[in-house]
């Protein structure tokens, strides 16, 4: 089997496996199928993922890594500090595997910011720091430290602060894109069985 379109590739991540019990202080919301798909096939378009190591930071269940493991990345490193939504994510891998040839994957149980490896580009959907406040900075200060490219996800409110850390790490924004990011109700303090969400995905490169 082969992924030939955004359309298989977006059919394909839908069916992986999502949180079972999502976290509220991890904020962990899944990313919608449709924005991953398009997400890492932009990517491959630019040739930024065959034969690439890429790091999906806050993995959560995988859906990003493993789409870029399925259009050819040569190794991603999924990272996650809960280790019940990263043994999720594993058994996606696994069964991906099983269904296509795809690249290696390792697994690290802990804190991004205590990674201390190399990769080409990293990828990241990192909590919109709504219950820890600055979460998703700690995320960005991190990528910025690893990689030469970087893509994050972030509340579109935040735009300012997101193109102001870029200038504070010598970054260059080259891309951005806005979504409507569903999320669906899971907590008890939901009063709407959907809501959504304003964001952005950023493509930021360093500075040459």
């Amino acid at each position: 089997m082969s992924i030939r379109s955004k359309r298989d590739l977006e059919v394909v991540l839908s069916t992986l496996q999502s949180f079972e019990k999502p976290a509220l202080h991890l904020e962990q919301y899944p990313t919608p199928s449709n924005i991953a798909a398009e997400w890492v096939w932009n990517m491959a378009m630019k040739g930024e993922v065959a034969g690439k190591t890429i790091v999906d930071a806050g993995c959560g269940p995988g859906i990003l890594g493993i789409g870029l493991l399925l259009m050819g990345a040569r190794r991603v490193i999924f990272i996650d500090k809960d280790e019940n939504v990263l043994e999720i994510c594993r058994r996606n891998y696994e069964k991906m595997k099983n269904e296509y040839e795809i690249g290696k994957a390792d697994f690290i149980a802990h804190d991004f910011s205590l990674f201390d490896g190399e990769a080409d580009i990293i990828v990241q959907n990192p909590p919109f720091g709504t219950k820890e406040e600055h979460a998703d900075k700690k995320f960005l200060e991190k990528a910025f430290t690893i990689a030469q490219v970087v893509y994050s996800m972030h509340k579109w409110s935040t735009q300012s602060f997101v193109e102001a850390i870029c200038k504070d790490f010598k970054f260059k924004i080259t891309a951005v894109w806005r979504y409507e990011f569903p999320i669906k109700a899971v907590f008890s303090f939901h009063e709407k069985p959907l809501r959504v969400i304003d964001v952005g995905l950023w493509r930021m490169e360093r500075e040459k």
